[in-house]
């Protein structure tokens, strides 16, 4: 994507990036700075005409916090339709719902080691 478009969408990440969520605040503190089992992690990052949460290139893995807006009927549509782009161009996609950060960061530790390290 080049042009108007891309510009637009990286535009958007740098927005949401500065309006980060306390939820994704929390999560951006074991990810960052290759915290995380040496891995890169980048947020709010762009992939075509998507932006998603967290993002290790090098794994090619994507991580989504859900807040409640996602299991409404237009969003679990429209959530599908990304997971689908996304599949199609290799990522791989862990999504934890904001309310497990409160419960059981140590499950989402190890669901994201596993998926990093592809068991």
């Amino acid at each position: 994507m080049r042009g108007l478009m891309a510009d637009r969408i990286v535009n958007l990440a740098r927005q949401l990036r500065n309006r980060q969520t306390d939820y994704e605040a929390r999560l951006w503190q074991i990810l960052r700075d290759r915290r995380f089992s040496n891995f890169k992690f980048v947020r709010q990052c762009p992939i075509g005409k998507y932006i998603v949460d967290f993002c290790c290139r090098q794994k090619k893995l994507i991580i989504e916090l859900d807040g409640g807006q996602h299991y409404g009927d237009r969003n679990i549509k429209y959530d599908e339709e990304r997971d689908k782009y996304l599949d199609a161009r290799g990522y791989k996609l862990v999504r934890i719902a904001n309310n497990e950060l409160d419960k059981n960061i140590d499950r989402i530790k190890e669901a994201i080691y596993y998926a990093l390290n592809d068991r």
